[in-house]
C-alpha cells in the first residue's frame, strides 16, 4: 500500500466527475479480496472485503482505482426523471407519459400509454408505485408457474429495491425479486424468477441446479442473462 494512503486519514467518501458519492463497506465472510464496483444508480461505491481486511485500506482501495471508477461512472445512462409526454419502460415496451389535471391521480394503461393526474410533483412517485404494483402481480404469476413446473409449493414474493442483485432466495422460504425488472422484457424478468425458484431446490449453482433451471424456463438463459448485462443499468434510469 502506498506510504502516504496509509499516513493519511481517508474519509468514507470519494469525489467522481464532480459528484461525492460515500463509499459503502460490507465485509463478507467467504470473500479473499477487496472488490470494487459503483452501484447501478451512481448512488455510492461499493467495496466488499474480507474479514480480515482493514477498513482504511478498503476506502484507500477507491480512492487509488479512481480513473476506473470515473468511466464506469461515464458508462451510467444519465438520470431522467419521468414527465409529461416523456416515456417510462414496462415489459420492454415504452409507455408514453400523459398527464392531465382532471384525469385519476392513479395511473391506467391505455394502449400504448400511461393516464394519469394529480399534482406533478407527486407523478414521479405514483409511476413507481404503479410499476411496483405491476411487478409484484408479474413475478406472483411468474412463481407460480415455474414451482409448478418444479413440483413445489408456490413461496411468497416480495418486492427488492436493491441496487445489485435482480434476486434473491436466502432462506428458501421466500423469495425477492427486484421491482425494476418489470421494466424489462418478460423473458428478461422470467429468466431471473426461473432462476431464483431453482434455488428453493438447489441452493448452490452445481450442475443439477442448471440442469433443473433449463429444464424449467422456457426460453435461453445465456440470452436473458446477456441483456441484464447489456441493459440492467438502463433499469435504473428513470426513477430514484
Amino acid at each position: 500500500m502506498i506510504d502516504w494512503l496509509r499516513r493519511e486519514m481517508i474519509e468514507p467518501e470519494i469525489e467522481i466527475g464532480g459528484r461525492v458519492l460515500p463509499i459503502v463497506l460490507k465485509r463478507h465472510s467467504r470473500a479473499r479480496r477487496l472488490t470494487l464496483r459503483l452501484a447501478a444508480d451512481a448512488s455510492a461505491v461499493q467495496i466488499t472485503l474480507p474479514g480480515w481486511a482493514r477498513s482504511r485500506e478498503a476506502i484507500a482501495f477507491a480512492h487509488a482505482r479512481r480513473d476506473w471508477l470515473a468511466a464506469q461512472l461515464a458508462k451510467l445512462p444519465e438520470r431522467r426523471a419521468p414527465e409529461p409526454g416523456g416515456t417510462i419502460a414496462y415489459r420492454g415496451e415504452s409507455l408514453r407519459i400523459e398527464w392531465h389535471a382532471a384525469a385519476s391521480r392513479r395511473p391506467a394503461l391505455k394502449g400504448e400509454s400511461i393516464v394519469l393526474g394529480g399534482q406533478l410533483d407527486a407523478l414521479e412517485r405514483r409511476l413507481a408505485r404503479w410499476l411496483e404494483r405491476e411487478a409484484l402481480a408479474l413475478f406472483e404469476a411468474d412463481s407460480a408457474d415455474y414451482c409448478a413446473a418444479a413440483g413445489l409449493e408456490q413461496v411468497p414474493v416480495a418486492l427488492s429495491r436493491a441496487h445489485r442483485r435482480w434476486g434473491s432466495c436466502s432462506d428458501r422460504q421466500r423469495i425477492r425479486l427486484n421491482w425494476r425488472l418489470v421494466q424489462a422484457p418478460d423473458f428478461v424478468r422470467r429468466s431471473v424468477v426461473a432462476h431464483e425458484v431453482t434455488h428453493l431446490v438447489h441452493f448452490d449453482h452445481s450442475p443439477a441446479f442448471h440442469a433443473l433451471l433449463g429444464d424449467i424456463y422456457e426460453g435461453e438463459i445465456a440470452v436473458a442473462d446477456r441483456w441484464l448485462k447489456q441493459h440492467g443499468r438502463t433499469l435504473y434510469a428513470r426513477f430514484g
